[in-house]
């Protein structure tokens, strides 16, 4: 990743804060720069023994099947940077501004999230094709949560 210049410290503060905390994933983002700390978090599950002198049943056979992947762990993923109210257009009736199987382009308006009645432009921060819209136009948005996936 030439060109790119990372803070460790910030990387190894977040990720501290990513244990101390039990969340998954912290994003810092400041003017154009953007760091991105995830974990991935096994749950085990415990096989409860049969009380002492109790028969034993044969245990269950569990195949393992892939989950998968997440919408919040998607490398294309576009999450809220704000709380407020998704709009897909620029006005009612209006056509959306992307649809499903659209190519964008960097820099490109996806949708409008409404904050203390301001209107904020959500672009495209690379190029791709919207695969995803997990939201809908005129809900509300929590900050962080998944709006779009661009592949």
């Amino acid at each position: 990743m030439s060109g790119v210049n990372f803070d460790a410290a910030a990387i190894r503060e977040l990720a501290k804060i990513l244990r101390e905390t039990d969340l998954t994933e912290i994003e810092l983002v400041e003017k154009d720069s953007r760091i991105r700390v995830a974990r991935q978090i096994t749950v085990t599950q415990v096989a409860h023994l049969p009380a002492a002198g109790a028969p034993m049943a044969a245990a269950p056979v569990v195949a393992a099947v892939a989950e998968p992947v997440s919408d919040a762990a998607h490398p294309g993923l576009i999450a809220s940077p704000m709380v407020g109210v998704a709009y897909l257009s620029p006005e009612p009736g209006a056509a959306a501004f992307v649809t499903v199987g659209a190519k964008v382009s960097q820099g490109q308006t996806l949708m409008l999230i409404e904050a203390m009645k301001t209107f904020n432009q959500i672009r495209a921060p690379r190029a791709g094709t919207v695969t995803r819209i997990l939201v809908e136009g005129g809900s509300p948005v929590e900050y962080g949560e998944p709006l779009m996936i661009i592949e």
